[in-house]
């Protein structure tokens, strides 16, 4: 008996029914049965589906001889199942990387419950990956089982089928069947968690719900969205029968509306000729159905409710277009609002730039507006210290504003305080760029930190890789550079790089990176308070990874599955998760985390990262260069240098020269970890090399020389000498075992 039966009915999606048997035979969770029903489609899914059982002894094809519709199909799958759970997936829909692991692992933390509710994604048809908007309603609260009277918001979540785990026992006792007809997963889904005496939830995307461009049910006119009435009536025919339940009626009675109302206003569903018929039947469900008791108090929905329980359709019709209309007036409202504020904005902006140049004024970005970090944070912390007399302002949004310390202003972007620092601010600081509007004058200082060293191909180096340019304005570019004064350099590398690809008259500051100068002042204490902030366990090897951005995906696609490493490798291993900041946050955020994967895509700053971690797992991202610089282990997982290489370009090849074990394969990686090949002393040598290439000025010293030459004005010869890298003392790391003899398959430096 297998843990799972994974039910995918099949009818006319032979271009995704591939994708759908393969996203279930490749879950690392293999104790599972597939049984994939060819719904008599006129299309190939009955040869796929062969095809992937010929394969595969865990399918078990199913033919019908007629076209019975999605749910009779189901109902024949449910009647070949084995095993104790029942899931259903539709066949152009997918299962994501590790989800039967993940729900087998939340079934038995919660006692094998009756029903499992887990979260999907929507998948675009342009590749974009969006998340359930009620995906908070799937976090854990109050007791791990409980029936949905203790938590009836779950009617919220989209009733379908597909985003649930079934015991079978369960279904078996109760008697559950799909009925014939569109909206089929309604009859189902309402009865299934009214009556479950025990409900559980997983907080994780475990399905990827396609929304195709054409040819989808929804998006498909037909008399059969009528079907909708038939299911209602199931709905109510089973609470009608199980009169304990009839305190649900008033809620589903609402839920019924609003989906009735969904189906009539939706584009496309409702040939024009079947629109007034809908309108009546929906009003003869509503007089029907309606329950007794006290009426809500008026209001749009109130009305709404009212026209059609009389059916009066012409005024239902008549109301929502007038909210269309006056939708459509507040935002034309608001967009001449913006048209007028801008006017008034570039004309307060030319007003401010005819007054005098505050040298006492100072401001700072980094990052589009995205906080106090980098380079910027690090070099207005020490404009502070050392030259006091000089006002510092930061440009950010209210989003980002409690990373800003306590006395340090904010601008936010756009307002008139925000164009008139920029109009009249003696320093302008930014790791990015300000906006093109900017105009400096004559008198302001620009100084352009960057924010990493450069192994990617930059500025005019893109002109030939219109994938990584994109829509990049090169004489824009250039525009923007010409007003740059300074260049702040870590190394001759970057060095030699900036100068030739933005070409202009600046002077080069190569003085180290100002935002590494933690990695020499931060001390032992400071990393294990770090660690618990984060919620790393004591004693556990913290692995900090930071995949860079990728020119050709749409979006964030994770390329490992740090869960399965994470049980591969034990409970002596937690990962901290970072993405490249182009994608934000993207989960839990800014521990505490739990379990041995934590979500720090929301934390404010990479260098407390960077010294909570024991070591570095990255690709091509820049951090590898300032993570040098505490002479920690760092592995990279090179899996696809060669497509990066060839869209992006590089400036050398990481893989010839690395600062520690390249992997090009998940099990090769898990192999790096498992054999401490990531932490062996043969690597101390390449490292070593890598951090007197790339760290030769990051002494904890750069923000002083950056700030004395800059804002105080003070000659090379009286700037603090460089601190030789043999005298250098970065902060320990909280854990690091000695290394186990063993072999590796990862790539060794010669």
């Amino acid at each position: 008996m297998p843990r799972f039966s994974v039910i995918v009915p099949a009818y006319q999606v032979q271009p995704y029914l591939h994708d759908c048997l393969r996203s279930v035979l490749t879950q690392d969770f293999t104790d599972l049965e597939l049984i994939a029903v060819d719904d008599r489609s006129p299309d190939a899914c009955g040869s796929i589906i062969d095809d992937a059982a010929a394969r595969d002894p865990r399918v078990r094809p199913v033919h019908l001889s007629d076209n019975m519709g999605l749910g009779p199909a189901r109902n024949v799958g449910m009647g070949q199942a084995t095993g104790d759970y029942v899931l259903f997936l539709d066949g152009d829909d997918t299962l994501v990387p590790g989800a039967l692991r993940a729900i087998a692992e939340r079934l038995a933390a919660t006692g094998d419950p009756e029903v499992l509710l887990f979260d999907y994604a929507r998948l675009y048809w342009t590749g974009r990956a969006e998340r359930n908007v009620r995906a908070e309603l799937l976090r854990q609260s109050g007791p791990r089982t409980f029936r949905l009277d203790d938590r009836p918001e779950l009617l919220r979540l989209l009733m379908v089928a597909w985003n649930k785990a079934y015991r079978r026992d369960f279904l078996e006792r109760e008697g559950f069947t799909f009925p014939p007809g569109f909206y089929e997963d309604t009859p189902w889904t309402y009865p299934v968690l009214l009556t479950a005496r025990s409900l559980a939830v997983l907080d994780r995307v475990c399905v990827h719900y396609r929304q195709r461009r054409r040819g989808g049910i929804l998006r498909t006119p037909s008399r059969r969205h009528l079907d909708v009435f038939d299911q209602y009536d199931r709905v109510f025919l089973f609470l009608d029968s199980r009169p304990d339940l009839a305190h649900w009626r008033p809620a589903l009675f609402q839920r019924m509306l609003d989906h009735l109302a969904a189906v009539f206003t939706a584009p496309g569903r409702l040939p024009r000729g079947a629109r007034a018929e809908f309108f009546r039947r929906a009003g003869a469900h509503h007089r029907r159905y309606r329950p007794g008791g006290a009426a809500s108090p008026p209001g749009r929905a109130w009305w709404r409710g009212l026209l059609v329980r009389i059916g009066a359709r012409r005024a239902f019709q008549f109301l929502r277009g007038a909210d269309r209309m006056r939708r459509r007036a507040g935002e034309l409202g608001a967009a001449g609002y913006v048209r007028a504020r801008a006017v008034a904005l570039r004309a307060h902006y030319r007003l401010q730039r005819l007054r005098p140049i505050d040298r006492r004024l100072a401001v700072f970005a980094a990052y589009w507006h995205k906080g106090y970090a980098c380079n910027p944070a690090a070099i207005e912390a020490k404009v502070r210290e050392l030259a006091p007399h000089i006002r510092t302002a930061w440009v950010t949004t209210r989003e980002y504003a409690h990373t800003l310390p306590p006395g340090v202003r904010r601008l936010h972007p756009g307002s008139p305080a925000y164009w008139t620092a920029l109009a009249r601010a003696a320093y302008l600081v930014n790791n990015v760029n300000f906006t093109p509007r900017l105009r400096k004058r004559p008198g302001q200082i620009h100084l352009q930190t960057h924010h990493g060293t450069p192994l990617k191909h930059m500025g005019l180096d893109l002109l030939d890789r219109p994938a990584a340019a994109r829509s990049t304005d090169f004489n824009e570019l250039l525009e923007r550079v010409d007003s740059w004064d300074y260049s702040l350099s870590a190394n001759r590398h970057s060095t030699l790089v900036w100068e030739r690809v933005y070409p202009s008259g600046y002077a080069t500051l190569e003085f180290g990176f100002p935002r590494n100068d933690v990695f020499h002042r931060a001390t032992a204490e400071d990393v294990a308070r770090l660690r618990k902030r984060l919620g790393v366990p004591e004693g556990s090897t913290a692995v900090l990874y930071a995949p860079t951005h990728r020119d050709y995906q749409r979006g964030y696609l994770p390329r490992l599955d740090l869960e399965r490493m994470a049980r591969a490798l034990g409970p002596g291993f937690t990962f901290l998760v970072r993405p490249h900041y182009f994608y934000g946050a993207h989960g839990a955020g800014d521990g505490p985390g739990s379990g041995r994967v934590i979500d720090v895509s929301g934390h404010a700053s990479v260098e407390e990262l960077c010294l909570a971690a024991d070591a570095l797992l990255t690709d091509y991202s820049s951090i590898m260069f300032d993570y040098a610089n505490l002479d920690r282990p760092i592995v990279v997982h090179a899996d696809d240098w060669d497509v990066y290489r060839a869209a992006r370009g590089t400036y050398f090849d990481i893989t010839a020269a690395p600062p520690g074990p390249v992997s090009r394969s998940e099990d090769e990686l898990i192999d790096v970890f498992a054999t401490s090949a990531w932490c062996d002393p043969r690597y101390d040598a390449p490292r070593a090399a890598f951090r007197a290439r790339f760290c030769p000025h990051d002494d904890g010293r750069a923000a002083e020389r950056v700030v004395r030459r800059v804002f105080l004005g003070a000659a090379s010869d009286g700037l603090p000498p460089i601190v030789p890298l043999a005298d250098r003392r970065p902060a320990p790391a909280a854990h690091r075992p000695a290394p186990a003899p063993a072999a590796s398959s990862a790539q060794v430096p010669s």
